[in-house]
């Protein structure tokens, strides 16, 4: 259909761009994506898969990415004094994604939605089934944790010589983006690097605002542990990891799994951080399986 915007959404009035497939009348599922990363992440093929099962699908640009708004405007923030416990220039929180969220459920119409979240999405999700409990119907993280320092920490040796992506060089932010998947992405899968380039380029093209991934990251620092909260959840829930993963370490999702009472807990090896074409069919029949359970 295309991209559309919700305007105004939300506690911060926020604009929000989405792209919505399948018949509109179906069960509808958010796909909510992970820092520093547009809604265009999510792979056609897996939102086709979902709509397969009879589902209705959404994927939107979160608030600091994408075409969605972004809050350029906010003090610069400071990922090291964050880690250090200083969130000063922390200028929002997951608490106010969530929020986020279900603005932009309203101006859909949804009372309700099945959430499907992706590393810091994965996180947002969390914190809506936490705080908007009766608006979700089915819960899903992927490559995600439950805020807890001792687990789902990154591999720093495999990240650290990346660097940070180019601030005003379009094709040095395509070879940064295939550095950083070929580290953090699924060794027993290989990766298609004629799609991550055009897919970067869209990305690039579409917004490149070079401090939104480190605003969301100190968002992530300054929301704390959700562990003892999602001990109190009620919702049928499916838990999905890669073994390999190398940017959210295998024992986030085991935690969140632990947490959540009842959750399924997938553990895909040889998969990383991302979506390997031959396992997205598998993803969207497992939380197929889940959304019509519930």
């Amino acid at each position: 259909m295309g991209e559309e915007t919700a305007r105004n959404t939300g506690p911060s009035g926020i604009d929000i761009v989405y792209e919505r497939f399948g018949d509109h009348s179906s069960p509808p599922v958010l796909l909510i994506m992970g820092g520093g990363a547009q809604m265009i992440v999510w792979p056609e093929q897996f939102c086709d898969a979902l709509v397969k099962h009879g589902l209705q699908v959404i994927r939107f640009d979160n608030r600091d990415s994408g075409l969605s708004t972004h809050f350029s405007d906010a003090p610069v923030p400071d990922l090291a004094a964050a880690i250090a416990g200083d969130y000063s220039t922390a200028s929002y929180t997951l608490s106010d994604m969530a929020a986020d969220t279900i603005g932009f459920m309203d101006a859909l119409g949804f009372s309700y939605a099945h959430l499907v979240g992706a590393s810091m999405g994965g996180m947002i999700a969390q914190t809506i089934a936490i705080e908007y409990p009766a608006r979700v119907r089915s819960l899903t993280s992927m490559m995600s944790t439950t805020g807890n320092s001792k687990v789902g920490q990154p591999d720093f040796s495999a990240l650290r010589h990346l660097g940070a992506p180019p601030r005003d060089d379009r094709q040095g932010y395509i070879d940064w983006q295939l550095r950083s998947l070929k580290a953090i992405g699924s060794p027993a899968y290989p990766l298609d690097e004629a799609a991550v380039a055009e897919r970067a380029g869209r990305a690039w093209d579409r917004d490149h605002d070079p401090l939104s991934m480190l605003r969301q990251s100190v968002a992530v620092l300054k929301s704390g542990d959700r562990t003892e909260m999602l001990r109190q959840l009620n919702v049928p829930a499916l838990v999905i990891h890669g073994a390999a993963d190398k940017m959210c370490d295998l024992s986030g999702g085991k935690a969140t799994a632990e947490a959540i009472p009842g959750a399924e807990l997938v553990i895909f090896q040889g998969m990383g951080h991302g979506f390997p074409a031959p396992l997205l069919a598998e993803f969207a029949d497992r939380i197929a399986t889940l959304i019509w359970r519930a």
